[in-house]
């Protein structure tokens, strides 16, 4: 009869567990949007565009970033939209690419902002700056060895800091918001140097 007790209860445990560790892989999942990122997407679209001098075809793939330079213009006070369209109409490939390195600019800022807002949830956090690297790792070639390198320390200076929930409370560390908004910033500054 005890036996039968600790089964029930191991059973009753574990399905806890897996509800627990599913909600917590798909709301992670759900905030990773694990498909397509519009901006890396449209930039590489334009592009390939611009490599084949066809103005057109960078026109369409403008407006396929419509909904995500709306948002910045709105939630962060970034207008993409009036370089961009005087850029193409000028049919100025530089000026096109430096505007799509902007808009990789300013993701990895909202990113890393969402990511300094949920310091208190890792998996959200964790994320986020994940995503940062994945823009970051677009533009880093355009950067000089000394910034480059400054970028990369910056970066994993930002995943050190949210912390981590460690296994079983095992290694568990907790977030460090003043060094995450210190490397932040550093991040911020070296990339910002690319539209000065």
């Amino acid at each position: 009869m005890k036996r039968q007790g600790y089964v029930q209860l191991f059973a009753r445990l574990l399905v806890l567990g897996l509800a627990l560790f599913s909600s917590t892989s798909s709301y992670a999942y759900s905030y990773a949007a694990a498909g397509k990122e519009p901006v890396i997407d449209g930039r590489e679209a334009i592009l390939t565009a611009l490599n084949q001098q066809d103005f057109v075809a960078v026109q369409r793939a403008v407006d396929g970033l419509t909904d995500e330079f709306t948002y910045l213009q709105k939630e962060h006070q970034v207008d993409l939209f009036t370089p961009m369209q005087a850029a193409v109409a000028a049919k100025d490939a530089a000026k096109v690419e430096a505007v799509m390195d902007r808009a990789v600019v300013e993701e990895i800022i909202r990113r890393l902002d969402g990511a300094g807002k949920n310091l208190a949830d890792y998996q959200v956090a964790k994320v986020l700056v994940v995503k940062s690297k994945l823009f970051l790792d677009l533009i880093t070639p355009k950067l000089d060895d000394v910034h480059r390198q400054q970028a990369d320390l910056a970066i994993q200076g930002t995943l050190e800091s949210i912390g981590n929930p460690g296994v079983f409370g095992v290694g568990q560390a907790p977030a460090d918001p003043q060094a995450f908004k210190q490397q932040s910033q550093l991040l911020i500054d070296v990339i910002s140097t690319l539209h000065q």
